[in-house]
């Protein structure tokens, strides 16, 4: 048999059930999928995405953070964490007609939801009135609102509701295998603690994870198998290239090959055929070449905006001179 024969059979047995939404992916599956040839992987994924979505069309998001520093979380990767010597100063939680300040400018933006992120293990119930107040602003703007505010009680998860919370963002970050080499302070059962709270509260979940901390090839289809397992897939799965921080645990891991974060896009994209793929964090450091190989792997998301949280975003006018040299536009609410 021939090699381009053996690919061919290798990839039907895959993918005869094209688009399909399944909860029974295996580890070996989503492995065999990693290991494809290049071009045939982003013919699947591209394929599936065209059966759910409109190719050209990228929702825009954008994320501000409305608290910021000092969390006690010694998540190895991020420069908020008060482990970590990095030189960001902690500041208090934001007044609400500041950060709906900035939700309108968002919204004047091309922005059609706006995210906040606080650096919390989990909020304060004082806290939460404020967020509330915040969440209700931007929906009175018109705009879907999304939070990620650390772990949530079952009792938080249901005030966010109330407000009118429409998305919760909160990472599986890695394989279970290779988590406890990234965050000692938070297990893997407190994050689905977590989401299975927003799932029963009625909010969207968003939930991904990160990629270029030093894992292998099976760390990658880890994630993936544990995002594409949940009872319901994350109506959003942000996948983020490690942004590497100086005073950072992670600041000198070795680079991912960038074809290695494409083939993690397009992977999620055939395994979670509905969700919003959204390319999130490095994107900065991604060449307008390797960002459009994405968009072909199957991303339809992304977060505008010369900041993410604290560290660099492209700006609003590179993206969209990027989407107009690509026939690409913002998706309409």
């Amino acid at each position: 048999m021939s090699t381009a024969t053996e690919a061919r059979s290798q990839s039907s047995s895959l993918f005869h059930d094209v688009g399909a939404v399944r909860h029974d992916w295996t580890r070996e599956e989503v492995r065999a999928l990693f290991a494809l040839p290049f071009p045939e992987l982003m013919f699947q994924a591209q394929t599936v995405h065209r059966m759910t979505f409109d190719p050209r069309e990228v929702q825009v998001s954008t994320l501000l953070s409305i608290k910021t520093g000092g969390c006690p979380e010694d998540c190895g990767y991020c420069p908020q964490s008060s482990h970590h010597n990095t030189g960001l100063a902690a500041s208090k939680l934001m007044e609400v007609e500041k950060v709906l300040t900035e939700a309108r400018a968002a919204k004047a933006g091309g922005a059609t939801r706006f995210c906040m992120g606080a650096a919390w293990r989990s909020p304060k119930d004082r806290d939460l009135d404020v967020v509330c107040a915040m969440v209700e602003g931007v929906k009175a703007l018109g705009m879907e609102s999304c939070a990620t505010l650390g772990m949530l009680t079952a009792d938080q998860a249901q005030r966010l509701k109330g407000a009118g919370l429409d998305y919760y963002n909160h990472n599986l970050d890695t394989s279970p295998e290779f988590y406890g080499e990234i965050i000692t302070t938070r297990t893997y059962a407190d994050r689905l603690d977590t989401l299975a709270h927003v799932r029963e509260a009625g909010i969207n979940v968003c939930c991904g994870g990160i990629v270029g901390m030093g894992e292998g090839a099976e760390d990658r289809a880890g994630m993936i198998t544990a995002l594409a397992t949940l009872p319901e897939h994350p109506e959003s799965v942000p996948i983020n290239l490690l942004v590497q921080v100086e005073g950072t645990a992670l600041k000198n891991t070795k680079k991912l090959d960038p074809f290695d974060f494409v083939r993690t896009i397009a992977v999620a994209r055939i395994t979670m055929p509905r969700s919003m793929v959204r390319l999130s964090a490095g994107r900065e450091e991604m060449s307008d070449e390797m960002q459009a190989m994405c968009f072909l792997a199957g991303a339809n998301s992304i977060f505008v905006g010369g900041k993410l949280l604290t560290t660099p975003n492209p700006s609003e006018d590179h993206d969209r001179m990027l989407f107009d040299r690509l026939g690409m536009v913002a998706m309409p609410v």
